[in-house]
């Protein structure tokens, strides 16, 4: 086989999906290759299997990278995650409307400079690398520029992400409001600029319910239904205040997810960050409409919102899509290794079900690609999907490689990964079949 200047492998053990494993057992649902090839060209997968097997395909000039005592997956998916945040992480003591008005209003107010802008959506965009992470769904702010600078960094460093600009348009400092027109026309003007260009995606991203007037959100719900491919992105019941001052200023729909949908923002693309306070009703919209709901189990518990029903939303009468996300500056890290540790925990607070690490992964890789309709491009690893991968380091600490010595199965290699892993648990992250993340090791 000819080999090109794109071409490029990795050899090592990896693990994917054949089907999901909140439908199939685990050792049904999990590919696992001990010792695998996966050989990458013009940013896609080309063929992957026993290194045995497709080794005489690499020829002589195809750089080769060897993880021998790695685990490859493919990229990790944050399905919610507000960039502008980054640097109100770790701030003490409010629930979600005192917090918002304490802590992030005013960092978020700071990206009128383009200059803070480009600054945090370069380090944003390394952390998430950093994490494993290769495709997210995240909020900006209000401001056109902190798009512009987010999409900029993605594009050059060549990664899938969805984005858009926060429509606030009342109950919110007045440096942070635009109106329900300025809003929908700035966010026409970057889709043209931006929405399927180099990898980026766009989408129309109302704060939520309470920032946004009942004209604010039609305007953005024609602008959701305007192009093929938007996403929608917003918070739905987060918290019973939320909730609460939701229903005063919508006193003629039947529930916050009302809301939404009465302004045409639901449907397949739409994202609901949180969702932790759902009715039964609520639930069986989102599985007839197609919507997908952001699980962020870090940030529930740091701000004392309550626990997501995982197993409820996904009732296997009526599945609602569901992905993991991270939330920062609300979340806690943005490892998805660790939000799966949380997620697990969660899951045992909110019900008689226990998350497996087959479950979560699949939340955090081919389960959210197809959340987010992105299952023929990423999220396995298979000829012709998109070469984001990231390789796991299961001895990456003295006590994750104590553990993993005494493991003696792929679900015991998975479950302690993402109950002891974190940012120093990935060894290296790829990114459209190129190499833009090495841990640097201390010495």
């Amino acid at each position: 086989m000819p080999n090109t200047p794109d071409r490029r492998a990795i050899r090592g053990s990896f693990v994917t999906f054949c089907a999901n494993p909140f439908v199939a057992p685990a050792q049904d649902a999990l590919v696992l290759e001990e010792d695998g090839l996966i050989i990458m060209e013009h940013g896609r997968i080309t063929h992957c299997g026993p290194y045995a097997s497709l080794r005489e395909l690499l020829g002589n000039d195809t750089p080769l990278t060897h993880y021998p005592d790695g685990l490859i997956s493919a990229g990790f998916i944050d399905a919610h995650v507000h960039y502008p945040q980054i640097s109100a992480i770790a701030s003490w003591g409010e629930q979600l409307l005192p917090w918002l008005e304490q802590y992030i209003f005013p960092t978020e107010a700071e990206f009128a400079n383009p200059d803070v802008a480009r600054r945090t959506a370069k380090l944003f965009l390394s952390e998430l690398l950093r994490n494993g992470t290769t495709t997210a769904a995240v909020y900006c702010t209000v401001h056109p520029q902190s798009v512009d600078a987010f999409f900029e960094e993605s594009a050059r460093l060549g990664t899938r992400m969805i984005a858009g600009k926060v429509l606030m348009d009342r109950n919110c400092p007045p440096n942070l409001q635009d109106t329900a027109q300025s809003g929908h026309d700035q966010s026409a003007a970057l889709i043209a600029r931006w929405h399927g260009r180099d990898r980026q995606l766009y989408a129309v991203t109302p704060r939520f319910a309470i920032t946004s007037t009942p004209e604010q959100l039609e305007l953005a719900g024609t602008l959701f239904q305007s192009t093929p491919g938007l996403y929608m992105q917003t918070h739905l019941a987060e918290n019973l205040d939320e909730i609460a001052a939701v229903r005063s200023l919508f006193p003629n729909n039947t529930s916050y997810l009302d809301v939404y949908a009465k302004a045409g923002l639901d449907g397949p693309r739409a994202i609901f960050g949180h969702a932790i306070h759902m009715s039964e009703h609520d639930f069986a919209h989102c599985h007839h409409s197609g919507c997908t709901l952001a699980h962020c189990p870090t940030s529930n518990l740091f701000l004392g919102s309550g626990a997501f029903r995982l197993f409820d939303a996904l009732k296997p009468s009526r599945p609602v899509h569901v992905a993991l996300g991270t939330d920062v500056g609300a979340g806690t890290s943005l490892s998805l290794l660790a939000t799966m540790g949380e997620a697990y925990k969660v899951s045992l607070m909110a019900g008689d079900k226990r998350l497996s690490a087959a479950q979560a992964l699949w939340l955090a890789t081919a389960g959210a690609a197809r959340a987010l309709d992105l299952h023929d491009r990423i999220g396995l690893i298979a000829p012709g999907m998109e070469a984001d991968l990231c390789v796991m380091d299961p001895t990456a600490t003295p006590l994750m490689a104590q553990r993993s010595a005494r493991c003696t199965s792929l679900a015991e290699r998975l479950f302690t990964l993402m109950v002891l892993g974190d940012d120093r648990a990935i060894r290296a992250t790829w990114v459209n079949g190129k190499l833009v993340h090495t841990r640097v090791d201390a010495g």
